[in-house]
Order: structure tokens, then C-alpha cells, then sequence
């Protein structure tokens, strides 16, 4: 019961933080994607049904925080945390690349699913452009702040995981 308390207040203040993130910590106009880093380091800890949960609903979240289509970002969010939670079975507690590299591409599949779903559909081709300019720089921002953000994560699943001998 701790733990779950513990996930949905993660989720809910994830959330908040994404969608009225501090304009001082905006680098270019990019933002930093803190769901991404939360469902990514909680799928690959916990396994792919606890990264679903908690992808679909910071995603729920997000997508009635921001008003936006409804489910949007719950889709994503879902299947990032169900596809990164694949690497559960190789994590090493010691070892912070896997989490960062999962970060990364988790990153970049949000990246290119954002551009389709709101660039794309809307006849906007430049690729190349927002490749270059958006998901690249908002991957290298997430990854940095990610090595941090991963940490307490892992701090916080640590503290509320039980573990039977």
C-alpha cells in the first residue's frame, strides 16, 4: 500500500511539473521530459505492467492538465513504459548507462510520435528541422537531468520495495 501511495503521488507530481514547468530551467524553449525519465526508470525497475501504469496515467494526467486530445499522451506514455519495461530482466542495480540509454530512446520515440501527431497530420514536412532544433536537444536535456532524476528514483523504489528472504 506504501508503495502504491508512494507511485501515484510520483505520477501526480510529474505531471504538474511537466505541464507548469519553471520557465528559468527552459534552455532555448526546450523542456526537459521528466515523464519520460519517471516511466522509463520505473519500467525498467519494476517490470513493463508497472511502467504501463504508471505511463498511462501521468499521460492521463498530462492530457488533462494541458487540455489537449484526450488520450494522446496516455498512449505514448503507456506503450514507452510497456517497451522499456522489457529491459527489466537485464537491469544491474549498479549500472547507470542501461537506464540512460533506455532514457534516451524512450526520448526520441516521444520525439518522433509528437511530430507526427501535431506536425506531420498538418502538412508540415521539415523533418530534418524539428529533429534537429526539438528532439535532439530535448533528448540531451532529459538524458542530463535524467542521471539525477534516475537516482532518486531508484532511492525511492529502493525505500518502498519489500524484500523477502
Amino acid at each position: 500500500m506504501k508503495r502504491k501511495l508512494w507511485l501515484t503521488i510520483l505520477c501526480i507530481v510529474t505531471a504538474l511539473l511537466q505541464t507548469a514547468w519553471p520557465s528559468f530551467l527552459q534552455i532555448a524553449s526546450i523542456r526537459p521530459n521528466l515523464v519520460v525519465i519517471l516511466t522509463a526508470s520505473f519500467a525498467l525497475m519494476c517490470g513493463s505492467r508497472t511502467g504501463l501504469l504508471m505511463g498511462f496515467g501521468t499521460g492521463l494526467l498530462l492530457d488533462i492538465f494541458s487540455g489537449g486530445t484526450p488520450g494522446f499522451y496516455a498512449l505514448i506514455y503507456a506503450w514507452i513504459g510497456f517497451l522499456m519495461g522489457y529491459a527489466y530482466r537485464i537491469f544491474y542495480d549498479d549500472d547507470i548507462k542501461t537506464p540512460l540509454l533506455l532514457i534516451a530512446g524512450s526520448d526520441l520515440i516521444y520525439g518522433i510520435y509528437q511530430y507526427i501527431g501535431t506536425f506531420l497530420l498538418r502538412g508540415r514536412i521539415h523533418v530534418f528541422f524539428y529533429l534537429r532544433r526539438i528532439i535532439i536537444p530535448e533528448v540531451i536535456y532529459t538524458v542530463i537531468l535524467g542521471v539525477f532524476v534516475y537516482q532518486l528514483n531508484f532511492l525511492i523504489n529502493k525505500k518502498t520495495t519489500r524484500k523477502y528472504f
